[in-house]
């Protein structure tokens, strides 16, 4: 199967060399391949969001590697760290971080029309996802106008928007109630399987990470099987 993503003995400290340095990461190896949707389980102040941020090439770790599809990411410079972002990674966060200015649909469009997509083919995915999460019907809503859940489920249509090949999570269902939580939850396995997707979801709902196809826990630094 096709590897989507693989971090090799990844390394990550805080004020290094200081009294008060932190080593986070020491030593992550993980693996994705596509179409596979993983958990990510640690406690709080872990390094899951240094993790995520490593692997979303935000960060870059201090040593090792972070491959994307094969391809050696871990020194490449801002630019094509950029277009790796644009083109083949979407993130969802907690809170939406949602572009006020602009409708549900026009935040979900836009980044589709930045990486040249023609508008009707935007439309057209667009539509497709906010209806695979219920909120379709708000569609020609800006966000003040939508609830807590209606802006989240936007938020992780948008991050689908260019059918990236990883998607990187941290605990996107964490403001929904379980009904919501539920329909995002089939939404994200269905693309998943449909479109090759692989996915890694930072999560505290137990019950959830029970569902996905794999469980791996952030335990003193490293990644181990959950």
């Amino acid at each position: 199967m096709s590897e989507v993503l693989r971090l090799r003995e990844v390394r990550k400290t805080y004020n290094p060399g200081r009294s008060n340095a932190v080593e986070v990461l020491r030593g992550v190896d993980l693996s994705l391949i596509r179409g596979e949707v993983v958990a990510l389980v640690a406690p709080s102040g872990a390094g899951k969001s240094t993790l995520l941020h490593i692997a979303g090439l935000l960060d870059a770790p201090d040593e090792g590697q972070v491959l994307l599809e094969g391809e050696d990411m871990t020194h490449e410079g801002d630019r094509r760290r950029t277009l790796a972002r644009r083109d083949r990674i979407g993130f969802v966060y907690q809170f939406h971080h949602l572009l006020p200015e602009f409708s549900a649909a026009e935040n979900v469009v836009l980044p589709q029309l930045a990486a040249g997509r023609r508008r009707s083919e935007a439309d057209a995915r667009t539509r497709d996802l906010l209806e695979r999460v219920g909120v379709f019907a708000r569609a020609d809503h800006r966000p003040a106008a939508l609830s807590g859940g209606e802006q989240q489920r936007v938020a992780f249509c948008r991050a689908l928007a260019n059918r990236p090949r990883l998607l990187l999570a941290d605990e996107p269902t964490g403001n929904l109630d379980p009904a919501t939580s539920e329909r995002v939850f089939d939404a994200l396995m269905d693309l998943a399987r449909s479109e090759g997707l692989a996915a890694l979801v930072a999560t505290h709902n137990l019950a959830l990470a029970a569902r996905m196809d794999r469980v791996v826990r952030l335990e003193k630094g490293r990644v181990v099987p959950g």
